[in-house]
């Protein structure tokens, strides 16, 4: 490791923890440090999720205090700073930019009434093109609804109505700004132009029902937001003057970090939300009426098909199902470790036993639940455990399908990240599913490397994502398909399934209803 290189200095936010660390132009992560939330967040009532957005400022505090402590001769090295976070989760800032009260996160469940009119004339355009199913749901989801109808109180106080990262690049900056692609999910902005609606009016941005005062200003990715102010200098022990740096969400940076810019790859992501994308210099939709969203570098797209709470769903069945086996567990040992101990004793296709994983309702499936179908007495939690793997799997190649149709190409390969994906078998199983190579490349924080390589491009460091990619992201095991366990998946992806949501539609209608989830 040469010790003379510049470092990028990278606070990327994730829904469990928080990570500070220091980068190089070589893509080697020369020191990090992890502040892990407790509790992630409060759920005051079924279904609910928030958290203090002061909380995570403070443990990002702790986080770089203790990286500074440790490496003081490195921090001269600082070329540029930046800040990564989930996505679609907003702050509620009063006249003094103070949160009013906790945030929403992305995984909360609660739904809004959507009382506020629209006109008579966005209705009528959007039943006519088939929308109308998903601008319903999309204005149910939007937390801004939610406080207008409930907190009415909170809604008035409201000066600016701001996503996390911006919250975090004000603390970090002073400055009440962000990069356009750090915003995905229910604000009113114009993907494809990287801007806000020019209009509150605008067909698109009256969904969300937000005045465009409340709104931040945008920046490019590369461009800069702000220094680091003196105080935060002062108080961690950084150097004063480092300069911080639009880049993008956590999955944007994580494709960057993949080295899968490119309409030739895929970029998975098996963390709690579970993700695939395809970038692309041309903006196509992914799904009819999901947009593709701005990537951490200019220039280029990510269409992008999520599983809401992808990988969740394991946290969720070790939980509920298999808390048993953390008597028998040695060490540090997780139950999740122990069960993907045994995914290679179970069969693909698990037998026949095949699960959607739809957690909630999507944009292209407004109906939706999951479903587990196939059972027989030869099933064991093993195998649902495994089928849960595959549903996800499953669900991200008919999200890849839809994407090659909609660029009208076809990829090559693969690349993963994620928790998933530290787990040989998965990467096996996915391999096995998708018919394609998959690999992983030399670190499993991948979204502080894509955060560091945008940063390096604003810089001037490196002149193009390409340059960036070749020195810094480099493609580490590949797991290759096999082609009898390839065939016994594809019959099942196809034979059962594709046909499921189509098959379960109107039933999960019943289920919406009786559930009084009716969107």
């Amino acid at each position: 490791m040469d010790n003379n290189l510049p470092l990028v200095l990278i606070l990327d936010f994730g829904t469990q923890s928080l990570r500070a660390s220091l980068t190089n132009e070589k893509g080697e992560i020369e020191n990090i440090e992890k502040f892990k939330y407790d509790p992630p967040y409060y759920s005051e009532s079924y279904g609910y999720a928030e958290q203090d957005p002061d909380y995570y400022w403070n443990g990002a505090l702790t986080a770089l205090k203790a990286l500074c402590s440790k490496v003081p001769e490195k921090l001269n090295r600082i070329v540029g700073a930046s800040i990564t976070t989930f996505r679609d989760t907003s702050v509620q800032l009063d006249a003094n930019l103070k949160p009013i009260r906790k945030s929403i996160l992305w995984l909360d469940q609660r739904l809004a009434k959507g009382k506020e009119k629209l006109p008579g004339w966005h209705w009528m355009l959007f039943s006519l093109i088939g929308m109308k199913p998903t601008i319903v749901l999309n204005r149910a989801r939007t937390v801004a609804h939610w406080l207008k109808e409930n907190e009415p109180a909170t809604w008035n106080k409201t000066y600016k109505y701001v996503n996390i990262s911006t919250y975090l690049t004000y603390k970090l900056t002073g400055s009440l700004v962000d990069s356009a692609s750090s915003f995905v999910g229910h604000y009113p902005i114009n993907y494809k132009a990287r801007d806000w609606y020019k209009s509150t009016n605008a067909l698109k941005a009256r969904i969300f029902g937000i005045p465009k005062r409340m709104l931040c200003d945008l920046k490019k990715p590369g461009e800069i937001l702000g220094v680091i102010s003196d105080k935060v200098a002062e108080e961690v022990g950084l150097p004063k003057g480092i300069k911080v740096y639009a880049t993008g969400s956590d999955k944007a940076c994580e494709t960057v970090g993949l080295g899968a810019l490119s309409n030739e790859i895929g970029a998975i992501s098996y963390g709690t939300a579970s993700t695939i994308e395809v970038s692309n210099q041309k903006y196509h939709e992914p799904e009819p009426f999901l947009p593709a969203y701005g990537a951490a570098v200019q220039n280029w797209y990510n269409m992008e098909v999520q599983i809401y709470r992808g990988y969740w769903m394991l946290t969720w069945f070790t939980k509920e199902f298999a808390s048993d086996l953390a008597k028998g567990a040695k060490g540090n040992i997780s139950i999740e470790s122990l069960l993907n101990a045994k995914l290679n004793t179970i069969p693909p296709g698990s037998n026949g036993l095949i699960v959607q994983p739809y957690w909630g309702p999507g944009l292209s499936r407004p109906l939706a639940r999951g479903a587990v179908i196939g059972f027989s007495d030869i099933h064991t939690r093993d195998h649902l455990y495994r089928a849960i793997i595959e549903g996800i799997a499953y669900s991200l190649r008919e999200g890849l399908e839809s994407i090659e149709k909609s660029q009208r190409h076809k990829i090559k390969e693969l690349r993963i990240s994620g928790g998933g994906s530290q787990s040989d078998d998965i990467c096996q199983i996915t391999a096995d599913i998708f018919g394609l190579p998959v690999s992983r490349v030399q670190t499993y924080e991948t979204t502080s490397l894509g955060a560091s390589m945008s940063v390096f491009i604003g810089t001037g460091r490196f002149t193009s994502v390409e340059e960036a990619t070749k020195a810094m992201s480099h493609k580490g095991k590949t797991f290759y398909p096999n082609d009898i366990a390839h065939t016994e998946y594809d019959f099942l992806y196809k034979n059962v399934y594709v046909k499921m949501y189509p098959q379960l539609k109107g039933v999960y209608k019943d289920i919406n209803r009786f559930s009084k989830r009716e969107v």
